[in-house]
């Protein structure tokens, strides 16, 4: 078995997506912190694990991969005992890459685009068209599961690390309300039932909340 070594932090969705991943493939791995604030990811040591300079970064055995997507496909499809997280079917693929591209484009970067400025730049008023995409995520989201128990269906997979990851921290720039959303609220509470959902996912999230609470002013 490979070492398998992961960089993040832990008010970071992206890679508290991966937590979950390595967790529910129960792999052995050593996660090592990064300080973003005090730069870390921009030294030279950094760069070359990861010379696009974000977290997570996954070193398996001197290789490195990132980006969080990449990252759950490539531990299911190298360390899975099955491909039950992520199908190797074409047509059951495409579906879970589907919602992959979904969390990163529509769910994460409108609260990237609300968060970074604010952590780096103390940006504190944010135009009312950020929140807009927000909710627009949120109803996108409640959508796809319709009478679905996860985002794919019946099935547990990646796609459901990575959007629950970023779901459970947009509430740090807007609300989730349960009675409009009541399908995004199940679903959360289907997977904190999981063994390792509090521990990898929750406390980080409260963490995140906690630091961007009432710091916005929506313009």
């Amino acid at each position: 078995m490979s070492k398998l070594v992961l960089y993040g932090v832990d008010i970071s969705p992206p890679v508290r997506a991966c937590l979950l991943t390595l967790r529910a493939l129960n792999l052995s791995y050593e996660y090592i912190e990064v300080d973003l604030f005090s730069f870390e990811h921009r030294t030279e040591e950094f760069h070359k694990k990861n010379p696009q300079q974000t977290v997570p970064v996954l070193d398996d055995n001197g290789t490195f991969i990132w980006d969080s997507h990449a990252i759950c496909c490539y531990l299911v499809d190298k360390y899975g005992k099955n491909d039950e997280l992520y199908p190797k079917d074409v047509l059951k693929r495409a579906l879970v890459n589907q919602r992959l591209y979904f969390d990163a484009s529509a769910l994460f970067m409108p609260l990237r685009n609300i968060s970074v400025p604010y952590f780096y730049h103390n940006v504190t008023e944010v135009p009312q068209e950020k929140l807009n995409n927000v909710k627009e995520g949120y109803k996108h989201l409640e959508n796809f599961l319709g009478d679905n128990k996860y985002v794919n269906g019946d099935i547990m997979t990646i796609a459901d690390f990575c959007c629950a990851a970023t779901a459970s921290s947009l509430p740090a720039v807007l609300k989730m309300d349960p009675v409009e959303f009541p399908k995004i609220a199940a679903w959360l509470g289907r997977l904190e039932k999981l063994p390792y959902y509090e521990e990898v996912n929750n406390v980080g999230v409260r963490k995140y909340i906690e630091m961007l609470k009432d710091k916005f002013t929506y313009v």
